[in-house]
């Protein structure tokens, strides 16, 4: 059995990250949005694909990295009160670099959208990371347990104006109401937003189920095997409530609901279980080079393909003029998808050559 004292850094998890950064990058660039095949795709409202999954399984990521990363410091000598500065400035450096993807390249501000990806994970690293520093794991479990099951409550009991009592359609919900009530700007779909307001406390749990993973790794005199059976029973386990839950409150990624919550943190939970059987475990790390260079960088890859595709755009034109029409057009649609994360590996791939990490 392999023994540990804690955990250093691993080599599955930067996988994890990479892979699922590029996952990433290859759902929101298709070569054109008509022709995409249907995994590739969100679900239209409630149900779940695999691209639903990888929003979460970054957020998750997130949690496992904070748990780790603040560990080492903490354990290096470094103050709470320290921390908490470098917190709020890596979150706001994180939400503004999602305002400026959102913004580029016409910047018109008059259209500015407040909410998105990166300003949710910049929202849930700022909270979790507060948590992690002044709470327990127990502590941690309870706060994100009390979120799912207030958040389940209020959608379904709170009544919206104009709309009635757990009406859960898009725009007529109490998360829309929220959204409309409080967002400035330009909002998504107009008169709501998939990463609004009161769907990011839900997400808050799912940076708190990958913070209870990291404290599960950071266990020290656990063997990586034990570690790994505890990632498969509590993600299995997870993943069975979050089943049940979309019976009577439906798994569904726009409204990030709890039972969304923990069916993706149980299959995050699985898969880097596996990753990290593979890698730490079983020693087979070659194969994952490409997921670890990517996630060695991974905001910076992901600032580069929302940034490539806009500069990229006439080229896009042709290409889709001359390869994306008629039978096969989905095909030719991924093969620029795929393309796109190719030229983004190839300034990461130098970055990780060099030995250069942008920390942000």
């Amino acid at each position: 059995m392999t023994k540990n004292t804690g955990v250093g850094r691993l080599v599955s998890l930067d996988a994890f990250r990479g892979f699922t950064i590029a996952a990433m990058i290859i759902v929101n660039t298709p070569g054109s949005w008509e022709y995409v095949y249907a995994p590739l795709r969100h679900a239209s409202w409630h149900g779940i694909t695999p691209t639903d999954c990888i929003f979460p399984f970054f957020v998750f990521i997130v949690g496992i990295s904070i748990t780790l990363s603040y560990r080492k410091m903490l354990d290096a000598g470094r103050s709470k009160a320290g921390l908490v500065g470098k917190t709020l400035k890596r979150a706001a450096l994180i939400f503004l670099i999602g305002i400026f993807l959102g913004l580029f390249p016409d910047f018109a501000f008059e259209d500015i959208r407040i909410p998105g990806v990166l300003q949710r994970i910049a929202v849930v690293f700022l909270v979790c990371a507060l948590l992690y520093l002044y709470t327990t794991w127990k502590q941690q479990a309870i706060i994100g347990s009390a979120l799912l099951l207030l958040y389940w409550a209020a959608m379904l009991l709170v009544p919206v104006p104009g709309v009635g009592i757990g009406v859960l359609e898009p725009g007529k919900n109490l998360a829309a109401w929220v959204d409309g009530l409080l967002i400035p700007g330009t909002m998504w779909q107009g008169t709501w937003d998939p990463e609004g307001i009161l769907s990011t406390f839900p997400a808050i749990a799912t940076g708190i189920s990958g913070m209870l993973a990291g404290k599960l790794l950071a266990i020290d005199g656990m063997s990586y095997e034990r570690k790994v059976i505890w990632l498969y029973l509590g993600g299995l386990s997870a993943f069975i409530v979050g089943s049940a839950w979309g019976w009577v409150f439906p798994i569904n990624k726009n409204l990030w609901t709890s039972s969304y919550v923990l069916y993706t943190a149980g299959l995050a939970a699985m898969v880097f279980g596996s990753l990290f059987f593979v890698i730490e475990v079983l020693k087979l790390s070659a194969w994952a080079k490409v997921g670890v260079v990517f996630g060695a960088n991974a905001i910076t890859a992901y600032v580069i393909g929302g940034v490539l595709p806009e500069l990229l755009e006439p080229v896009n034109t042709w290409y889709g003029h001359h390869f994306i029409n008629g039978g096969g057009a989905e095909v030719a649609s991924l093969l620029w998808a795929i393309g796109i994360c190719a030229l983004c590996y190839i300034p990461i791939y130098v970055l990780y050559k060099r030995q250069i990490f942008i920390k942000i």
